[in-house]
């Protein structure tokens, strides 16, 4: 009896019933902001995204589906996040062993050393745009790298939150034209196209937009102003020497993770390791640090390992003559990542329900309505995996409904897949960092330690990529055209 199909008893919802639960999520979202500021992603928007979900449940029950039906597309919906969750676990691991084992210090002890901070937020956007091509990962590259350069403007008084923005830039500039990438992998994948034949045509709108953000990033390095000296650098420098056991060797993991990545390792895994064996060099490198985090009456090997577990799930808290420097090394740890779980789990919830009872069909379908011109359709494309980014918190369910709801659209108005697999990429890949609940801009958020809301302003690339995809399209600048099918078929 419970396999017998139950879908004839389903009514198609209207698009009232689609609007509701969004306009009440949105409106308790800003309430929480409103209420709660910076804190509002540690409990009150997580109420927000379950309230919403009992909503769109409500009136999928109104229209025929079950509560059994509905429970299954939760947890199908959560099941998607799974792989995200374990990485974030992971993650939270790698920064605690890094920070014990010194190869974050050190990376900030050069970046101090090497980085102008002048040009510091251009060149934060370059470096990250160079490793995430290198090895096709945003999350790998805001965690190891981005992470150390948070630290670098901390030390240099600059913006935690300008600084976020261009990781989040230069990061995801990278993983939307390396071919190691898995959304720009699915993109093409989705719509039909090739991979090379895709990343080449996005070059085109990426290409534009980095350099629009390079130039943004180094106005504003030229015109502001650091908070700190040349004395104050020396001086957050002499204490990371103090305190550990800098050099190039220290780096080693790093190495590793990179190595790991390029060879497509995947994501879980890889980090795994990289956090493991930033473990393994706190006890050889840094005895005297993890000898300093020890109980009372332990040492030798019983020692180092309780405090290298402690750092993997609860991270490290340091307590050095410098605040900055307290703030900036006490992180990490598994732990640390619960809240950032906690949220994207709620969001996932909220978008199967959304999905499971048809709802964020309806919303599309309605979005279709009156699209004639190629800027008609890539606009609205663009504009729906936004969408889907802000309802499903996920960049993948961004680019994939999307692109199977309009790949036949595309086809029967003389328009190639390729702008189909870009607009893809423009609207799903770069908008999903910009969304606080979106498990990319949640991830960013956890890791970087700036919420979405305060660096999402300055992510310039993943601000201007999506607009200028859409003046191209209105404009008619690089839209590839096919013969409709049934111009095709006469011929």
């Amino acid at each position: 009896m419970e396999n017998t199909p139950q879908n004839t008893q389903h009514k198609e919802a209207s698009i009232v019933d689609a609007l509701i639960p969004i306009v009440i999520l949105i409106c308790l979202l800003l309430s929480s902001v409103l209420l709660y500021g910076d804190d509002s992603s540690y409990g009150p928007n997580q109420i927000a995204l379950l309230f919403a979900m009992y909503i769109a449940a409500m009136i999928g029950m109104k229209n025929g589906y079950t509560w059994k039906e509905i429970e299954k597309g939760i947890v199908k919906g959560i099941s998607l996040s799974l792989g995200a969750i374990l990485i974030l676990l992971a993650v939270g691991a790698l920064i605690g062993s890094w920070m014990l084992s010194g190869t974050v210090p050190t990376l900030i002890y050069y970046g101090l050393e090497l980085l102008n901070p002048s040009l510091f937020y251009a060149a934060t956007c370059l470096i990250c745009a160079v490793i995430a091509m290198s090895i096709g990962s945003s999350w790998t590259t805001a965690a190891t790298v981005g992470v150390a350069l948070m630290g670098v403007a901390s030390g240099m008084g600059l913006s935690p939150a300008i600084t976020a923005g261009a990781i989040v830039s230069g990061a995801y500039f990278g993983d939307k034209i390396s071919p190691l990438s898995e959304t720009t992998n699915l993109a093409p994948a989705i719509a039909g196209t090739n991979l090379f034949e895709h990343i080449q045509y996005m070059l085109w709108t990426t290409v534009p937009s980095i350099i629009i953000a390079l130039v943004l990033f180094t106005v504003i390095g030229f015109n502001g102003e650091a908070q700190t000296n040349a004395q104050n650098i020396a001086d957050m420098q002499t204490l990371l020497n103090e305190e550990f056991n800098l050099g190039w060797h220290m780096l080693v993991p790093l190495i590793v993770l990179l190595a790991l990545a390029i060879k497509k390792v995947p994501a879980f895994p890889a980090v795994s390791i990289g956090a493991l064996l930033g473990g393994v060099w706190a006890a050889i490198f840094q005895p005297e640090v993890v000898q300093s985090f020890a109980t009372e009456g332990r040492d030798g090997i019983v020692a180092s390992v309780t405090v290298i577990w402690t750092a993997l799930y609860d991270g490290v808290s340091f307590s050095t003559p410098s605040e900055v420097l307290n703030d900036l090394l006490s992180r990490g740890g598994m732990a640390n990542m619960l809240n950032t779980i906690w949220l994207i789990m709620c969001a996932m919830t909220f978008g199967a329900v959304l999905e499971k009872v048809g709802l964020l069909k309806r919303i599309v379908s309605a979005i279709l309505i009156g699209a004639k011109s190629a800027g008609d359709m890539i606009s609205r494309t663009i504009v729906t995996c936004f969408a889907t980014n802000l309802m499903t918190a996920d960049q993948y369910m961004a680019i994939v409904m999307p692109g199977r709801m309009y790949k036949n659209e595309f086809e029967k108005r003389g328009l190639h897949q390729l702008n189909l697999s870009r607009s893809l990429e423009d609207g799903g890949t770069l908008t999903s960092p910009l969304i606080p609940w979106n498990t990319c801009g949640a991830y960013m958020g956890g890791v970087l330690g700036v919420s979405a809301l305060d660096y999402a302003i300055y992510a310039f690339f993943n601000l201007i990529n999506p607009v200028l995809a859409i003046i191209y399209a209105f404009l008619g600048i690089k839209i590839l055209r096919i013969p409709p099918p049934e111009y095709a078929s006469a011929k």
